[in-house]
């Protein structure tokens, strides 16, 4: 069933920090610079801000700190969500749910850290969940996602090439990409001289830490037509999970990821097909998951996806541009938000390394059995 604010609300503007492993600024300043820059992209100001939202995992400044330093009117509808990247695509959700409520005709987000310089994942304090995985060695993410990687390649006969293909081609693609922290090609051979990090995963296969802010504005789409003409639509958001939801340690079956349970509903909700789907914006927080939600997601065969990007269809010259900017591999990571605007890019036409204009983006948001996904189309 459609939802109530399919295609009444759309990104007007985006704004974005450069990228960097130490930025020697303040979250603060990171969010405050990327939320004008997408204001100014809007053409709006922070007197017409009705809402602020951002997320995190208490790595960034606090909404209202932001709103206070850029001006944005007190009593406005703010709010922090915690959590990383099952945010990324959701929380579009929750400003479209805003401005169909009536509260707000103009919504800000934002995303901010440190995440090379200051709080790094693998440092983080433990949740209660971790007790029981810590004394088996899954000191941080990278280490439970590896298992449930190296579960799902046994089990799809997926290889280390098929990872090097994803890898390689996210090089590839931020050589062309000014904001990416790593533009440097990387061929086959480089890919297999990366230290191993945790089996199946070389560091190359792991997204970057990265210091940076990212911002965007969603608006009505009445008003998006007369400030922004163009903007891309919000037209569906589902999120959820299965079973062991992100403590993939309890989940029933380690190697499904979010996708395999929010695909039916994502395009159910959407009326479409994955033949409908135009360009793809997926969270690749490491390489294998880029794979598999290709599969879940029906935009390449089961048991053929590495297949599918080595033959080039994953670029943007390709049946399915995806990740054309490089990614959180190689662009840098902003916990998935600078995905969401690579998204709006391209859906404008002014995109990276852009062909053709896509009409219909799929964009998700990752942690592991949990997350997100959204649907944007051309305005």
């Amino acid at each position: 069933m459609t939802q109530s604010f399919a295609g009444r609300a759309a990104v007007t503007g985006i704004g974005m920090t450069d990228l960097s492993r130490r930025s020697g600024r303040s979250e603060l300043h990171l969010a405050v610079t990327a939320c004008r820059g997408a204001l100014a992209d809007a053409g709006l100001t922070a007197a017409d801000v009705g809402a602020v939202l951002c997320y995190h995992l208490g790595d960034s400044a606090g909404v209202n700190q932001v709103a206070a330093a850029l001006g944005v009117p007190d009593a406005v509808w703010t709010n922090e969500i915690h959590g990383g990247g099952t945010q990324s695509a959701s929380i579009l959700g929750d400003a479209a749910m805003l401005i169909e409520g009536g509260i707000a005709e103009h919504v800000l987000v934002f995303r901010a850290l440190n995440g090379r310089s200051g709080v790094r994942m693998g440092q983080a304090r433990l949740s209660v969940d971790q007790q029981f995985t810590v004394p088996y060695g899954m000191l941080g993410p990278v280490h439970l996602f590896a298992l449930a990687a190296q579960r799902w390649m046994n089990d799809s006969g997926a290889t280390a090439k098929d990872l090097a293909a994803v890898v390689t081609q996210s090089r590839s693609l931020a050589a062309h990409n000014s904001r990416a922290v790593l533009g440097e090609p990387l061929d086959e051979a480089g890919y297999f001289a990366s230290p191993p990090i945790a089996t199946p995963l070389r560091r190359a296969d792991c997204c970057l830490e990265t210091d940076g802010g990212a911002a965007l504005v969603v608006s009505a789409a009445k008003t998006a037509d007369v400030v922004r003409p163009g903007s891309p639509r919000i037209h569906a958001v589902v999120r959820g999970g299965g079973p062991g939801a992100s403590t993939m340690d309890s989940a029933t079956d380690l190697s499904a990821l979010f996708s395999s349970y929010l695909a039916e509903p994502l395009y159910r909700t959407a009326g479409m097909r994955p033949s409908d789907v135009e360009l793809a914006v997926l969270y690749d927080a490491y390489s294998p998951i880029v794979l598999q939600q290709l599969e879940d997601f029906g935009l390449a065969p089961r048991g053929e996806s590495g297949a599918f990007v080595r033959a080039g269809e994953t670029l943007p010259s390709g049946a399915l541009p995806v990740n054309p900017h490089g990614g959180l591999l190689s662009e840098g990571y902003v916990h998935g938000l600078n995905n969401v605007l690579e998204a709006v890019r391209q859906l404008r036409g002014e995109g990276t390394n852009q062909e053709r204009r896509p009409g219909v983006a799929l964009c998700t948001g990752f942690g592991g059995s949990y997350g997100s996904a959204a649907v944007l189309v051309a305005g």
